[in-house]
């Protein structure tokens, strides 16, 4: 059995979240040594104080969560985080202009927050609830060619979330050196395995310690 808790971005993006929901969910992440906590940019520099003699990494979210800012303000938004301490970046497309099917766009802000990451990894929220099975995979090219990292299902405040055709689909979409995160709706160990059963290599989840405490409970987790 995989090791899943290395797959999840233990995850809090509530416009409501408090200082102290941050630091719970930074000794959840420890606890269960997740691969990172997933936060809004304020919280980066909180997270990675927090997280600072562990080897779990802090995520956060740019363009969040409608994807309509500019290219200037999201290449903005990612070298702050960076500067403040982020590890790994997980934008929104401009989902607009992926229904308008002008992909040359996407890829360049998707090129321009990878040039403003430093080269720190970078995963491409598609929301794929809005996007027809053509338009998923366009996007997914484009990511590629922007040399992103990985390609992610969703934001979670869209009308759906993960589910694994659309895994499969953006897998098999996107460069063999790549990988796929499924977010959204992702809160129990029986989704959490369908989604990685489908490719997914990691899982963006509020529900981790559920997720964990239901693995450990099977005695499956190594």
């Amino acid at each position: 059995m995989i090791s899943l808790n290395k797959y999840i971005d233990h995850t809090l993006l509530k416009a409501f979240a408090t200082t102290s929901d941050i630091e719970k969910i930074c000794e959840e992440a420890k606890k269960y040594n997740f691969k990172s906590v997933c936060v809004n940019p304020y919280y980066v520099k909180k997270a990675k104080e927090l997280l600072k003699d562990s080897d779990v990494l802090v995520c956060t979210v740019i363009g969040f969560p409608l994807g309509a800012n500019t290219i200037e303000t999201k290449a903005f938004e990612t070298s702050d985080a960076i500067k403040n301490g982020a590890d790994e970046i997980d934008m929104v497309i401009n989902v607009g202009k992926a229904k308008e099917h002008d992909y040359d766009y996407i890829k360049k802000e998707i090129e321009e927050v990878v040039k403003a990451s430093s080269g720190k990894l970078v995963k491409v929220i598609i929301e794929t609830c809005y996007l027809t099975d053509e338009e998923k995979v366009e996007v997914c090219k484009a990511a590629t060619l922007a040399k992103a990292k990985f390609v992610k299902t969703s934001t979670g405040f869209g009308t759906g979330g993960a589910n694994a055709h659309d895994v499969s689909l953006m897998r098999n979409a996107i460069d063999a050196s790549m990988k796929v995160k499924a977010s959204g709706g992702v809160r129990t160990l029986e989704d959490a395995l369908k989604m990685v059963d489908a490719g997914a290599e990691r899982i963006g989840a509020s529900s981790g310690v559920q997720i964990m405490e239901d693995l450990i409970n099977k005695g499956e987790n190594k």
